[in-house]
Formats: C-alpha cells, structure tokens, sequence
C-alpha cells in the first residue's frame, strides 16, 4: 500500500522534515507534489521526480530527483522550491502566532506535468510549520513613538535583545523576529514607516527613532545588560549599519545584502545630517520576466563617494557580519561590503566578517524559505528583480541561519548566561 511519511509533520519552520515514500513497486516512478496557501489564499506549490529503489521507496534524504522544480539530493527541495500560481507573489507568513503554514504533501503514480486536481493522489500528509516554538509570547509594542511586536521566550531571562529591521516595502515583518525568539533571543520587529501612525512613505532615515527603540529594548525587564543586537536586510540594512557606526547601545549587527554608503534618503541624527548619493535610475534594466533590475544603478558609484556620503564603520563599537548573495540583482552588495572591509582595516580594524554566497539572490531568509526571485513592490508599481540560483540560495540560507545565531550567542551572551 503507498504511504507518505513527513517527520515531524508538526514542527517550526526552520527544521529540516524526513520524507519518506514506501509500498511502492520497485522501479515505479512518482510526483511527489506540495501545496501552500499563505494567509491571503495566494497558492504555492511544487513537484519533483523520483524513482523508487528495489525495495519500492523513496527516501528524499538520499534519492536524487529526476526533474521537476529541482534535479538531484535535495532533502528540502520541495519546501525551498514552492513557486506561487500567480506570478510575482512572495510567500511571507503574517499571522506568525496563531496559525501555521500547512504544507500538502501528495505521492501520485505517475509524472504529472499538468495541474492534478482531478487525479486523486495516491498518498498524502499535510505538514504544519510554525513560526514560534512552545511558549513564546508576542507584545504588540506602541511606546512614545516606537511601533512594533516584541517576541519573548519562554521563562524569567533575561534575554539576549535583538531588533529586526526589513527593507523598503515598509509595515511590519515578523516571521524572521519570532523563529529568533523560538531559539531564545528577544526579539523587537520593528517598523519605521506605512505601519499605524508612522510616515506612510520613506523620506529620510530618522536615527532617534531607532535609537529610541534601541532604549525601549535595553529597558525592558527580560532584556540583557549592556547592548543588543540588530538584524536587519535590504534598506533596513543600510539603518542596521547606521545603527552600528553610531549609537552605542548596539553591540552586534547582522547586514544582510545592504549598502554601506547613504543611498537615495539622508541620514538623521541628532544635529548630524548624513547626505545621500542618488543612484543612476536610467541605468534600470527590465528583465524577460518584466521585472525591473536595479544593480546596474549603483555601478560607478566609487566614482561619486565623498566622505560624508560613507558609514564612518571604523567608529562601530561592537562586531558585525555582512551576510551578500553574489547573485542579488538588486544590488552590487559584494563591493559594498569589501570597500568597508578595506576602511575597516586602514584603521586597524578588525571588528567585521563578511560571509558571501555565491549564487545567491537578495532575500537571504531563515532555511526553508521558498526562493523567490522576483515579487510585486509597491514603491514601484512593479515587480523587482531579486536574483539568485535556487538551489545556491537554499544552500546560503541553511548555512548563514546557524551563523547568524552562532555570531549572536558569541557577541550578546555575557559570560555565565544560558541560552
């Protein structure tokens, strides 16, 4: 009798799942197919090939995909490469607290290259993927003017903080800040702007407020002395390393695929005005797909750089880790990140790591995370480019999860502390 084995088939999202076909004829070729509604009913799905042993199984750990959305061992290709039906979506889960995401797994007969609602698949499981563990708790955060969702593990603390910043689609992002608090770290998603009574648009980076949330953290009674941490992507990279460079209370910050000089909107801070470089929007490039690529603006910017226009990085007073996908289309995050390093180390130095993936694209998120390489932003009115190889990517987001955790535990966690 066909059977499809998920384990665990009820675990949080960044935990690999065992998926096992058996009861098959030897030799039998299957589609082992997912499917995903997000919380808006937008639907993802993927399939791959496979062909079973001689003892009638399938083991994802070891079988090698034939074709289909990927070819060859890959355990977890079928969470990583779920595609939405509607072009241009992005898998992003809002409601992190009260439901899953329920993954459909279905084992059919046959290769099915067309939609298969009307063939009954000949086995199934759904998987539930979580995005907090047992007993994290979520505050909704409306303090003077801070505005967010603070995540807490379970138990007395205090805990390592950490504030998470997401890019320039704005609102309020949380699946990353919960899983963070599921593996013992408080975490502040924080939003800056089209969220509540925050400015609807960016149009300058207001660095008092960061630092005001920076504080609301630090005084919070399960939050750990002396500094906290920032994680941050895209545009709110570009905040985590302003962060960084200038206000004492962080002690770590992790920039994934950011910029290290002031991009389009200045900087403010206190009676310091940072001025930004505009980038070179003739030099846009619309790709096949019709979504637009912005890396080529940002080419011959070594020739437009002056010193106000740069992060002062040698000033940051804690560690940092640049996370770069070699293949973000949206951004030449690599030469960024090596002209800091090289600043870095004209003064003597050494407080950075830079951790680059080749093929990788820009949303380097927690493992699992289906590959999107282009979705809708509503600043544009248009799909954005974001690049990357999937399985490359897969592979960046599996490796820089543990060393973003590692590189907090190491930089936050005062001697003696448990986490």
């Amino acid at each position: 009798m066909f059977q499809l084995i998920a384990t665990p088939s009820n675990a949080l999202a960044d935990e690999p799942v065992s998926i096992r076909a058996i009861g098959l004829p030897p030799s039998q070729i299957v589609t082992i197919k997912a499917t995903v509604k997000d919380d808006t009913d937008n639907l993802f799905q993927s399939q791959a090939f496979y062909k079973a042993n001689v003892a009638g199984e399938v083991d994802l750990e070891q079988a090698s995909a034939l074709g289909g959305d990927y070819v060859g061992v890959h355990p977890m290709g079928l969470f990583w490469s779920l595609k939405p039906k509607r072009a241009f979506h992005r898998l992003v889960k809002k409601d992190v607290m009260n439901t899953p995401l329920r993954i459909c797994l279905e084992l059919y007969d046959s290769i099915c290259l067309q939609d298969t609602v009307r063939i009954p698949p000949k086995a199934s499981q759904t998987v539930q993927r979580w995005f907090v563990g047992p007993g994290v708790k979520r505050e909704q955060i409306r303090e003077g003017r801070v505005r967010g969702a603070l995540f807490l593990p379970p138990g007395e603390g205090p805990f390592p903080g950490i504030i998470d910043l997401f890019g320039f689609t704005g609102g309020l992002v949380e699946f990353r800040a919960s899983l963070l608090a599921s593996h013992g770290f408080a975490v502040l998603a924080l939003a800056y702007f089209a969220y509540e009574d925050l400015p609807e648009e960016l149009l300058e980076e207001d660095l008092d407020y960061f630092e005001e949330a920076a504080n609301f953290l630090l005084a919070h009674p399960k939050i750990q002395q002396p500094g906290i941490g920032v994680i941050s992507t895209c545009k709110g990279a570009e905040i985590g390393l302003a962060m960084a460079c200038y206000l004492k209370q962080v002690a770590a910050t992790v920039c994934i695929n950011g910029p290290t000089t002031i991009l389009d909107f200045p900087l403010r801070y206190r009676d310091l005005v940072v001025t930004p470089i505009g980038q070179a929007v003739e030099q846009t490039q619309v790709h096949v797909s019709g979504a637009l690529c912005l890396r080529h603006c940002t080419d011959g910017l070594q020739n437009k750089l002056k010193p106000q226009n740069i992060f002062p990085v040698e000033k940051a007073q804690g560690k940092i880790l640049f996370i770069v996908g070699e293949n973000d289309e949206c951004l030449d995050g690599k030469w960024h990140v090596q002209r800091a390093m090289d600043q870095l180390r004209s003064h003597g130095r050494s407080s950075a790591r830079m951790l680059a993936y080749p093929g990788a694209g820009h949303f380097i998120d927690p493992p699992y995370s289906p590959f999107c390489i282009a979705s809708w932003h509503p600043f544009f009115g248009r799909p954005l480019l974001w690049g990357g190889d999937p399985v490359a990517h897969a592979a960046a987001q599996e490796h820089s999860w543990r060393e973003i955790q590692k590189f907090f535990r190491q930089h936050l966690l005062q001697s003696g502390s448990k986490l």
